[in-house]
């Protein structure tokens, strides 16, 4: 047991790291070199047991945020997007994009439990929604969102949106979706009934990819191309602000009144400050490192973590490949951690 002394030590540390995140003061502390092989796309974070999820292709890597250390491995994905939790059910869910499925593991073990299949095409990003126990896949190819049971995994709604659907939120009542198209849409899904009650069209803002939320001020945060983010009013769709953020957005974070953008064409996070509802004003753009997109916010500490690489030279473009991606140099996949300071 932790003595008074300790405890309050803790808690006093917990109110400088919440106060110098407020200041939007952050600094890259930690650098985890993991290595493999393999891309990567979302992270999760499961904090009360100090776990990182990593999508890696054709696995899930589970790094102990205590260490930094690879603990464990969830095997059997097929070009794995994103993990969802549900520790109430002992449940967590992979989307696996290349093969149209849901992989299912146990959330204590991480054994594989199953594999069930997703009636869309490219399921992508993937929500657990507790208020209703419902498993979101969004899927990329076929333009829809697939509603699971969670407890079953028996299909429960197919609900068509206007394009691709991006990264997803919740509360109580509604699903909000970015669709990635010019200009980008937000599609809100009616949490009980399952059908759409509003489709914005977000001006200023095209191809959205991470959306994050605030919802006790029912605000929306959609990062964007062209080095912009899009505020909208999650009860009405109004467009609220347009604040500038970094190159290549592809995540996005809300926690205590600040709002976060991983940004891996330019290798920069921007954090920017909700001074109300309606007024935002950018703090600081920390660099990280090129390729650093998606992200995970811990909301108890503050840390941030961010995965890249590092990339050799692009072969020459050709007529079937007019943009050749960089090769990966071999083993240099890294978590890097940014902390408040």
């Amino acid at each position: 047991m932790r003595s008074r002394r300790a405890g309050a030590w803790c808690a006093a540390a917990l109110l400088v790291a919440g106060a110098a995140a407020a200041a939007g003061g952050y600094a890259i502390v930690e650098r985890w070199r993991l290595g493999g092989t393999g891309g990567w796309d979302y992270l999760t974070i499961d904090a009360p047991r100090h776990r990182l999820f990593i999508t890696r292709g054709d696995r899930v890597d589970v790094v102990d945020t205590a260490t930094g250390k690879l603990a464990a491995s969830v095997p059997g994905a097929s070009g794995a997007h994103g993990v969802a939790l549900a520790p109430e059910l002992k449940r967590g869910w992979v989307s696996n994009g290349r093969g149209n499925s849901v992989l299912e593991f146990d959330y204590d073990t991480l054994a594989v439990v199953r594999t069930v299949p997703v009636p869309g095409v490219n399921p992508d990003a993937i929500l657990y929604e507790p208020h209703h126990r419902r498993l979101y896949t969004f899927n990329g190819r076929s333009s829809d969102v697939t509603v699971f049971d969670a407890a079953t995994l028996t299909v429960a709604a197919t609900v068509k949106v206007p394009g691709k659907p991006e990264f997803a939120q919740s509360d109580e009542r509604h699903v909000y979706v970015n669709i990635e198209t010019e200009p980008g849409q937000l599609v809100r899904i009616d949490a009980d009934t399952l059908a759409v009650d509003g489709t914005w069209t977000l001006e200023g803002c095209n191809s959205p990819t991470g959306l994050a939320i605030d919802a006790a001020h029912a605000r929306l945060f959609s990062v964007c191309d062209g080095r912009v983010m899009a505020v909208t009013d999650a009860a009405t769709g109004r467009a609220v602000a347009r604040v500038p953020i970094g190159e290549g957005p592809d995540a996005a974070q809300f926690d205590a009144g600040l709002v976060y953008s991983s940004n891996g064409a330019d290798g920069t996070l921007s954090v920017i400050r909700e001074e109300s509802p309606d007024r935002y004003v950018p703090v600081v753009t920390l660099p990280t490192q090129r390729g650093a997109r998606t992200m995970a916010l811990e909301s108890t500490t503050k840390r941030i973590y961010l995965v890249t690489a590092e990339f050799g030279a692009a072969p020459p473009a050709t007529a079937a490949e007019p943009r050749p991606r960089p090769p990966q140099v071999p083993d240099s996949f890294t978590v890097l951690v940014a902390a408040p300071r």
